[in-house]
């Protein structure tokens, strides 16, 4: 059942007619859990009050389905004014996003230059910017824009998803970077062809690339909510004489509070990943998809009032 749902979120998250339905109406149907609001100045206000908890934070401003230059621009200019209001309130934050929403889909070239926009204010600001990895048709080219930019900026780095049996190869690859890097599952319907269909075997592959990009001495963010990866990370740093300051864990907004508190009360560094923006509808289909216990809190939202 709990796969059954899985994919029924992640085929609805691509409709695009829903996701126009929810720009129109708002923020409803329990999405505010998950999302910070739809503007900068909520968002700021949301990263005040997780920076006041101690926990840092990476926001992104979403948007899919990005159809024109124009839009994709539009895109860019909202990464620009979250940095600069990142550094004008002074707070704990970084910048997440994606590269379809800088028009990956549209050319390479209006990508490079909407991203070399906001990476030279991100620069300018001392703001670091991470590109969120995406499904696996555009893995090997959000890999191969990330090295051209790393190239030139320091600010920067990106995402590999433990599901994909490529991940491994592209740690090894990516470490004459020294790169600061996001290790997550995965949160796309895959084919077995590209991704591990078994969940047991995606945490084995999960343990290996935390240990291979911690061991190779670069920065790493784990991004869990399972208490076993947790775990396992915290006893390999201790194992291996690993510093606090090389790695840190990262959880999505509005889920697991309570272990995202304690996590900072045991002295780890704890960043939480707010969205913000309009364009929230594919992002809150996917968190719905990755945990359909989410549900339950969705209804509540809706019929609780």
């Amino acid at each position: 059942m709990e796969q059954i749902l899985r994919n029924f979120f992640l085929f609805l998250s691509k409709n695009r007619f829903f996701t126009k339905l929810a720009k129109r109406y708002g923020l409803r149907f329990g999405a505010g859990r998950f999302v910070a609001g739809e503007t900068i100045p909520n968002a700021v206000q949301t990263i005040k009050e997780l920076n006041h908890k101690g926990m840092a934070v990476t926001i992104d401003h979403l948007g899919e389905f990005i159809d024109s230059k124009e839009e994709a621009r539009e895109a860019a200019d909202g990464c620009i004014e979250a940095i600069k209001a990142i550094a004008e309130h002074q707070l704990d934050s970084q910048l997440s996003l994606k590269l379809t929403s800088m028009g990956l889909d549209i050319s390479e070239d209006l990508v490079m230059e909407n991203m070399r926009r906001i990476l030279d204010v991100a620069e300018q600001k001392d703001v670091f910017v991470t590109i969120d990895m995406e499904d696996h048709e555009r893995c090997e080219q959000t890999i191969k824009i990330f090295k051209q930019l790393r190239e030139d900026y320091k600010h920067i780095g990106t995402v590999l998803q433990s599901y994909l049996y490529r991940t491994v190869e592209d740690i090894e690859d990516l470490n004459q970077y020294n790169p600061n890097l996001r290790l997550v599952k995965g949160a796309y319907k895959e084919s077995p062809k590209v991704a591990f269909p078994d969940k047991k075997d995606v945490d084995e592959n999960y343990k290996k690339i935390i240990k291979l990009h911690l061991l190779n001495g670069n920065y790493t963010a784990v991004a869990t909510h399972d208490d076993a990866m947790i775990e396992y990370t915290k006893q390999l740093v201790e194992e291996n004489g690993i510093p606090k300051d090389q790695f840190e864990f990262q959880m999505l907004y509005g889920i697991r509070v309570d272990r995202q508190e304690e996590l900072v009360k045991e002295g780890y560094h704890m960043r939480v990943y707010v969205p913000y923006g309009n364009d929230w509808y594919g992002y809150f289909m996917r968190r719905l998809a990755e945990r359909p216990a989410n549900v339950a809190f969705v209804l509540k939202g809706v019929f609780g009032k």
